[in-house]
Order: structure tokens, then C-alpha cells, then sequence
């Protein structure tokens, strides 16, 4: 999926076992999105959540004509950024700045998490606050803090687009029964996120429903976790004993 070249926005929206690590048994069980995003007048672009196969990403976007300056980091975890999950070592920033050296950007609040996640120095890290922008190019990219799955997760909103992560999906949110995870908190941030424009095309973190994408009116109308009009109902519906 890909914006066509008269468009100066660069967007590749890229399924892991399928566009990338296609044979990887656990890059097709966990249907992660990579994304990513750029300003085809500077050939510059960031990747969105880099796994399992990062060089085959990396290959794809400077196939584009594009190079990697950064990385935006949704949260801490591996089938996200690498690291250690379920017995398996993932493949993930890790490996991405042994050839490139590059910033990772994440949420302040998620900076101890991807260390220990990780394994990478802090050095690499770049903190941001909710409401931050990343310029990527002429490209800006805003960085909203959206914890609930984890402590630090984050969006990006540009170009009419939110790359929304593991905190929202299609259908369905991210789970808050993780280690760093908050219910209430969740509840928080998806009240933030449905405010956007009904025009914003939300664009997940796993593929969990058919379609790979949709708009916030549609995601709003039909996605079970926007049923709870108060935090009250909400906990009680999605609470945990």
C-alpha cells in the first residue's frame, strides 16, 4: 500500500511474514504493521516499529529511492522495537543501528522499558513529550503520548493519517494486562484519539481485522471499545479483578 508519485508524502504500509520476514513463523503469527514515512522531495523517511526482518525494510524503502533518518518507536515491546518474547529473540533496532545510526524516537516514559527490552544505549534514544513533531523532511509528524498498553506508547499523526500502534486497532484496543499496562489510563487516551477528524485514516499495529485501515468515523461507529460513554462504564466493562 503506497501513495502514488506525484505525492510528495512517502507512506508504505508493510505486513510482517507477507511485505517483509515472509516465512518468519513468528513475524506471520503476530501480523505486525511497519510503516513507513517520508518526504519523497528529500528522500528522507523514518521507520514506524522496525522487526523481525529490519534490513529487508530498509531495502524496500532506499528500492523507493528513500533513506532512513530515524526511527518513531509506538512502545517497548519486541514484536515492536526486538528483543526477547514468548522464547523467541526478535530482530529489531538493535540490529538496525549496528549499520545505521540513526535516533529512536519514543515517549519519555518508555525509555526504561526499551532499554531493557532492547539492550540499546540511551544514547540512541530520543525522548519526546505528547505533542512533540518530528520533521521528516518538509514531513512533520506529531508524536501523541497514548499510554494504557504501556506506560510511554505513542502515536503519530501526519498527513491526515494516525499510525496508532498497539493502542488502538480496528477493532478492538490494545491489551492492559501486560506488565507497565493501565485500564484506566487506556480509556484515557482512546477518548484523546476519537476526537480526531472523522477523516483521519487509522492505521494499526497488527493487522486484526480485514481491512488495514479505516476512518476514525468508521473506527468510532463500529469498534466495540468506543461503546462505553463514561470511564465508569468503561471499567466496569473492560476492568480487571
Amino acid at each position: 500500500m503506497s501513495e502514488t508519485q506525484s505525492n510528495p508524502f512517502y507512506f508504505r504500509q508493510l505486513l510482517s511474514g507477507q511485505d517483509y520476514a515472509s516465512g518468519d513463523m513468528m513475524a506471520t503469527q503476530m501480523v505486525n504493521f511497519s510503516y513507513l514515512l517520508g518526504d519523497r522531495d528529500t528522500g528522507e523517511c523514518v521507520i514506524v516499529d522496525p522487526a523481525y526482518a529490519v534490513q529487508q525494510l530498509v531495502d524496500i524503502a532506499e528500492n523507493d529511492g528513500m533513506r532512513i533518518t530515524g526511527v518513531m518507536a509506538s512502545h517497548y515491546h519486541a514484536d515492536h522495537v526486538g528483543g526477547s518474547m514468548m522464547g523467541h529473540t526478535i530482530e529489531g533496532i538493535t540490529t538496525l543501528l549496528k549499520n545505521y545510526d540513526v535516533p529512536i524516537h519514543v515517549n519519555k516514559h518508555e525509555v526504561p522499558w526499551v532499554l531493557k527490552t532492547t539492550g540499546v544505549s540511551e544514547d540512541s534514544l530520543v525522548a519526546h513529550d505528547s505533542g512533540d513533531v518530528v520533521k521528516v523532511g518538509n514531513l512533520s509528524i506529531e508524536c501523541l503520548h497514548t499510554p494504557g498498553h504501556t506506560p510511554g506508547s505513542q502515536c503519530f499523526l501526519t498527513n491526515g493519517c494516525l499510525v496508532s500502534g498497539d493502542t488502538l486497532f480496528l477493532d478492538g484496543c490494545g491489551r492492559t494486562d501486560l506488565p507497565g499496562s493501565n485500564v484506566a489510563d487506556m480509556y484515557d487516551s482512546l477518548t484523546r484519539l476519537a476526537s480526531l477528524p472523522d477523516s483521519t485514516i487509522v492505521l494499526p499495529g497488527h493487522r486484526y481485522s480485514d481491512p488495514p485501515a479505516a476512518r476514525m468515523s468508521d473506527v468510532r461507529d463500529l469498534n466495540y471499545v468506543f461503546k462505553p460513554k463514561t470511564k465508569e462504564a468503561w471499567m466496569t466493562m473492560f476492568g480487571h479483578d
